[in-house]
């Protein structure tokens, strides 16, 4: 069955091609003009609409290169359906090395954003308008904040059956259970119908290789999932993902030099020793102790904390799998025979 062009921001992509296009936003006080850059692979095969999203926080920069990537495997040669992959969302916040837009406004506390209103609201407007209702699902890609790292893992509400099966199907260490947000592109997608999983990974303004793979995986599963690409042996899941019902933060009692003694990936028990908490000097010391069972899905990567700092954020776990820790997937994933690193990399 042949297709017909696909259509966005008054340009048309052929059946069998990619092409770049550009979404005007607004213009800069110098007059600069600002851009959505998107890029859309049609396939000649009939299929979904999917969109990958990046950098919506425009310090979050790890799902730009997971975007690339995909964009450069070789399924893509053959994907069904269209793929929309926006790698910036937040243009502003990312030549700012920024997690916010100009006006200090989160953008994804902005959506479904409104064409007259703020800048925020206006950016938010354009993407849900041009991008998310021409689709049928989302994957939007983030990583935690400014000096803090997170496990790979997949944030959906595990309550939307058509999100969940899509989260599962992902396969990253961890699903954790997170309510539709207000302001979120979670609710707004949701809200036209349209299931959209977060995946969380790494630090921001850092690249992290096994969270960078992982990622790649999960999202050629996903839309493998959804009938884009042709079945592939190497992207079978190895491992089940943990389910998360909520999580908690360990947070710091005072100030102080912080030293951590557990790791993203571990699991722990309630009043497990998990970091120690001194002033310089070593004469005052504090045991930081999980607050509750779970698995470590972030932590701080600052070793200097005030009173009141998040230091280690822990999931409950409903559903554990029994494989080997998290710790080890780096030694797993380095002959990951779906990379080739020329081609890749």
């Amino acid at each position: 069955m042949s297709r017909q062009a696909f259509e966005i921001a008054g340009e048309t992509v052929a059946p069998g091609t990619t092409k770049i296009v550009q979404i005007p936003v607004s213009v800069l006080s110098d007059h600069t003009p600002m851009s959505l850059s998107v890029q859309v692979l049609n396939g000649k095969r009939p299929g979904p609409v999917v969109f990958l999203s990046a950098a919506i926080h425009g310090d979050e920069i790890i799902g730009v290169e997971m975007i690339r990537r995909v964009i450069r495997t070789p399924q893509m040669r053959s994907i069904a359906g269209t793929l929309i992959c926006v790698p910036v969302v937040n243009t502003y916040g990312f030549i700012t090395h920024s997690r916010y837009l100009p006006d200090r406004r989160d953008l994804n506390r902005s959506f479904p954003g409104a064409p007259t209103g703020s800048l925020a609201a206006r950016l938010a407007d354009i993407f849900m308008t041009e991008v998310v209702e021409r689709c049928e699902a989302g994957i939007d890609l983030h990583s935690a904040a400014v000096n803090r790292t997170n496990l790979p893992q997949i944030r959906v509400d595990t309550k939307v059956p058509q999100a969940l099966e899509l989260a599962l199907e992902f396969a990253a260490p961890v699903i954790v259970h997170s309510s539709l947000r207000e302001g979120s592109l979670r609710e707004a997608a949701q809200e036209r119908g349209i299931p959209v999983i977060v995946y969380e990974s790494g630090e921001a303004l850092r690249f992290d290789e096994t969270a960078l793979r992982m990622g790649v995986k999960g999202i050629l599963r996903v839309l493998g999932k959804l009938g884009m690409l042709r079945a592939d042996k190497r992207l079978k899941a190895t491992l089940r993902s943990e389910i998360g019902n909520k999580s908690s933060w360990a947070r710091a009692p005072m100030g102080g030099v912080l030293r951590m003694h557990r790791d993203c990936g571990e699991h722990v028990e309630e009043g497990t020793l998990i970091a120690t908490l001194s002033d310089p000097l070593g004469t005052t010391e504090v045991e930081i102790t999980a607050p509750c069972d779970g698995l470590i899905i972030g932590r701080t990567v600052l070793p200097i904390v005030n009173e009141g700092d998040a230091v280690v954020h822990i999931a409950e776990i409903i559903k554990r799998r029994n494989e080997e820790p998290m710790v080890q997937l780096g030694e797993a994933l380095s002959n990951d025979p779906l990379f080739d690193e020329d081609e890749i990399i």
